[in-house]
């Protein structure tokens, strides 16, 4: 196992880290954030706000990483986002004192869809990628003019599992918390001081509305997040894994066709090679 996760009892896998390891990995990530835009001669990095947990630990990481006036949040809503992702996303800025700008990306998506051939955009998933990879450019617009650097806000688990628009929300130059499993990074997110309302979020990539992260993947954080630690990261068996976490076959079987469909999300674009 790539890191260690006590069994408890042979049928619990706890995934949290002690107090101290905790506390190590975030001096670690605030090392990383500065050292990342200090080798870039950048002024500061931009982030996306979105009220969730990702961005809001990174947030808070970064703040320490950098101080309020070096990071430039963005929180870029559309028609399909909830009230709550504004609100929660402008209460972790101020919070953090954190200069950020509201940008309407519906506008933009709607140009988008005018420009693309006729039943595109009926594709529900293709449209929502549209709005993630908008953001995307919006961040890295004001990135080049302001000469900062794009801080990412994916987790090991949703890398492994792919899930995540490819040149979308992982257009990034870096991702701080890029190695902590959804669980861990719930867990830094308390030891940081995060509010609870806002650790205990429903997980939402705001592709549409009312969509769910676990919901679109038929399968819970914890769930995912045992099946990869002892199954994809780790030396378990499937038959190993479906007895320690009572799980179905099925499901450990999900998460590994998740894994393995990704797989070109993972990788720069291949070239074939040479004769």
């Amino acid at each position: 196992m790539t890191e260690a996760s006590p069994l408890l009892d042979g049928t619990d896998v706890d995934l949290l880290l002690s107090e101290a390891e905790i506390e190590a990995r975030r001096e670690r990530i605030v090392e990383f954030i500065a050292e990342t835009v200090d080798d870039a001669g950048a002024e500061g990095a931009v982030l996306g706000l979105s009220g969730g947990i990702d961005s809001t630990t990174t947030a808070y990481l970064a703040v320490e990483a950098l101080g309020s006036d070096d990071l430039r949040g963005l929180l870029m809503p559309s028609e399909v986002n909830a009230d709550a992702d504004r609100t929660d996303a402008e209460r972790v800025a101020e919070t953090l004192g954190i200069e950020y700008d509201v940008v309407d990306i519906a506008p933009v998506v709607d140009s988008f869809v005018e420009a693309a051939p006729d039943g595109v955009a009926d594709d529900r998933t293709a449209l929502g990628n549209v709005r993630v990879r908008t953001r995307a450019v919006l961040n890295y617009f004001v990135a080049n003019a302001e000469d900062r650097v794009v801080l990412g806000t994916g987790n090991r688990s949703e890398a492994l599992a792919g899930y995540y628009t490819k040149y979308g929300d992982q257009a990034v130059d870096c991702n701080p918390i890029g190695n902590l499993y959804k669980s861990r990074v719930r867990q830094l997110a308390r030891h940081l001081g995060v509010p609870e309302d806002l650790v205990e979020r429903t997980p939402t990539a705001g592709m549409w509305e009312g969509q769910t992260d676990e919901e679109e993947m038929g399968l819970g954080y914890d769930e995912l997040d045992g099946v990869l630690a002892l199954h994809v990261d780790g030396p378990f068996s499937k038959s190993a894994t479906c007895r320690t976490l009572g799980l179905p076959e099925s499901t450990v079987e999900r998460v590994v066709e998740m894994y393995k469909e990704s797989e070109h999300k993972r990788r720069m674009p291949p070239a074939p090679e040479q004769p």
